[in-house]
């Protein structure tokens, strides 16, 4: 009893943790999704993530894997996001202006922020299992200076997400398991952008501040385990459309893509050697553009357009992650991962210096320390490259344009702590 009270008031603990750190979360994978769930996936790029089951922290990608577990699982951790955002070769047309002018590089526009997550997986018994998490699934920010020239594309843009699942799963024979699971979005949005040819103090032309609101979403999957070295895993996750308001009554409608996940975990037989991978399908077709409403009436043209309000067009377009990695199953106290992933843009005809992307290369290592046989610290690392982007972007019938060349890398670190009880 006394056991069960400390697990609740850890989870209690970190999901409050995870809830108030409302921090710069950075764009990590294509458009603003977020892969931060686990050190583990972080030290293999994801790859065979909706079925490998070493933690409790695979029922954020595939709720049916939890029937893979005997035991009462645990795992918590934390993620550093690194990212490494430039503009530069800028070029910016003003107001009035016969012709665009070439402006200052910057480079300073990312930053570093920590992710945390805690995952619980509960079985009943040799069929059924339950489980809890929480963790972020979705998170951009760009913060160009004050002084920024072409303010109207600059500014601030800040989204994040923070998810609370609960989730079931059931073992309908020794091949076949399924899941299901219930997810709790929070998400917040600050959107901040300048008036064209103003320069110093100046009312913004769009300032929604630190919206935010609740939607629910779901999550599917099941599990095909061929015989005890190889299983397959098939996941879906339907995202809501997100709605948030700020103090002001201003709110910013976004809609969040749907996923869909294939793994396979193939372990060598006679061997210490596992391959697994994954290819993930992200609908960011459906994020077609974010909508703001009741916008300040001193605004000026761009956030007076429509009457009072103003819709930012993005139209990207559905995105991909192919992923591969290996494990390595050293001895009783070390396990050595490693992984690559390709991910490709969201981002079709039209490109943003607010939220820059392009195709990205994940590089990724990592390994477990086997403290005992019922618990382990995981540590993962991941480089993430990035493409150069042409970047053109224009208000309303001309009145400013900007053209520029983007360039995001990021650097992705993951502890953990896992324990089977």
């Amino acid at each position: 009893m006394n056991n069960t009270r400390l697990y609740k008031k850890t989870l209690l603990a970190v999901t409050i943790s995870l809830a108030s750190s409302l921090t710069a979360q950075q764009a990590l994978a294509a458009g603003f999704q977020l892969n931060a769930q686990s050190a583990t996936g972080i030290g293999r790029a994801f790859a065979g993530d909706a079925v490998i089951a070493d933690n409790a922290s695979v029922m954020a990608r595939n709720p049916a894997a939890m029937a893979l577990f005997d035991k009462m699982e645990l795992s918590l951790g934390f993620e550093s996001i690194t990212s490494m955002i430039e503009v530069k070769d800028a070029k910016y047309k003003g107001l009035g202006a016969p012709s665009a002018v070439p402006i200052s590089d910057t480079d300073d526009v990312g930053s570093t922020s920590i992710a945390p997550n805690i995952h619980l997986i509960v079985p009943v018994n040799d069929k059924f299992a339950w489980g809890v998490n929480a963790y972020s699934n979705f998170g951009t920010k760009t913060e160009f200076e004050d002084d920024y020239v072409a303010k109207e594309y600059g500014g601030t843009t800040d989204v994040k997400s923070f998810n609370f699942g609960l989730a079931g799963s059931y073992r309908l024979n020794e091949q076949f398991s399924v899941g299901a699971g219930l997810d709790l979005i929070y998400g917040q949005g600050t959107m901040k952008r300048g008036n064209p040819g103003i320069f110093g103090p100046a009312p913004h032309a769009l300032n929604v501040d630190k919206a935010d609101g609740w939607a629910v979403g779901f999550n599917v999957g099941t599990v095909y385990e061929l015989d005890e070295n190889n299983r397959f895993g098939l996941a879906y996750r339907y995202s809501p459309e997100f709605e948030a308001e700020d103090d002001k009554g201003q709110k910013i409608t976004l809609p969040l893509p749907d996923i869909a996940e294939f793994s396979g975990f193939h372990k060598i037989e006679d061997t210490k050697f596992a391959v697994h991978y994954s290819i993930q399908y992200i609908g960011w077709g459906s994020f077609d553009k974010i909508k703001f409403r009741n916008l300040d009436a001193t605004a000026s043209p761009i956030g007076q357009l429509d009457g009072g309000s103003y819709d930012k067009a993005y139209k990207w377009q559905d995105g991909w992650h192919y992923a591969i990695g290996g494990t390595y199953y050293l001895n009783n106290d070390w396990t050595l991962r490693a992984g690559y992933m390709y991910d490709t843009s969201a981002q079709d005809s039209l490109t943003s210096i607010s939220v820059p992307d392009s195709d990205r290369q994940w590089f990724s290592a990592g390994f477990t320390y086997h403290i005992d046989t019922a618990s382990n610290i995981d540590f993962g690392f991941t480089y993430l490259m990035g493409d150069d982007v042409k970047v053109e972007e224009s208000l309303a019938g001309g009145v400013t344009s900007l053209t520029a060349t983007t360039h995001a890398d990021a650097i992705l670190m993951g502890l953990q702590y896992s324990r089977s009880f």
